[in-house]
């Protein structure tokens, strides 16, 4: 398998997923903003909808989505336990957070990257954020992990867009709780060996 990547992006969730599952994947960098992969390929062909992440299967097939992603990395090693059993109400608890790790924490972070946002703009995703963080933090409920003491696939995903605050220099100190929770995922193996892969980290 293949993934396609950009350093620190959403993709890192995958990649983390792909690493605590022991599973081998190639990875090729992705230019997105000239939409051309480390080896020359228009990444446009690649994943119509110009972003990563993609994993490009054994039998070509590309799967793009990160939700979608690490639910199929997980369901090739069930017995890890990154996530429930399909058809399981665990398992639809697990989709539920994705779902609003991804619509409403990822996407809000998007006019932060962006230098030409107004700063009235900025200012009302920050506060929006920060209503999210709070939530997150009744949710993890002085748990380890978002759904107790077990690492799961929305862990990795929720470490990947709560790092972005180091990014658009979003003070998180109000959050202490989510700060020893990106610390305690942060030193987990597979999370260190992504990092490193990905630059992002010496080796």
């Amino acid at each position: 398998m293949k993934l396609y990547y950009a350093p620190g992006a959403c993709s890192l969730s995958p990649h983390i997923v792909a690493q605590e599952l022991g599973i081998p994947v190639q990875l090729e960098k992705v230019d997105l903003a000239a939409k051309k992969t480390a080896s020359g390929a228009d990444f446009w062909a690649i994943n119509p909808k110009g972003y990563v992440p993609a994993l490009q299967l054994d039998d070509g097939e590309v799967l793009t989505e990160g939700p979608a992603i690490v639910q199929y990395l997980a369901d090739l090693k069930p017995d890890a336990g990154l996530a429930p059993a399909n058809g399981t109400l665990p398992r639809y608890r697990v989709q539920a957070m994705l779902n609003f790790i991804s619509t409403e924490v990822h996407k809000q972070f998007t006019p932060l990257f962006k230098p030409d946002t107004p700063t009235e703009t900025r200012a009302a995703q920050v506060e929006l954020l920060g209503r999210r963080f709070d939530l997150l933090v009744k949710m993890l409920n002085g748990h380890q992990f978002l759904f107790g003491d077990r690492f799961s696939v929305a862990d990795a995903y929720l470490f990947t867009v709560f790092n972005w605050c180091h990014y658009v220099k979003l003070d998180t100190s109000r959050w202490p709780e989510l700060q020893q929770y990106q610390a305690r995922v942060a030193a987990r193996p597979a999370v260190q060996a992504a990092l490193r892969a990905e630059g992002l980290i010496k080796a």
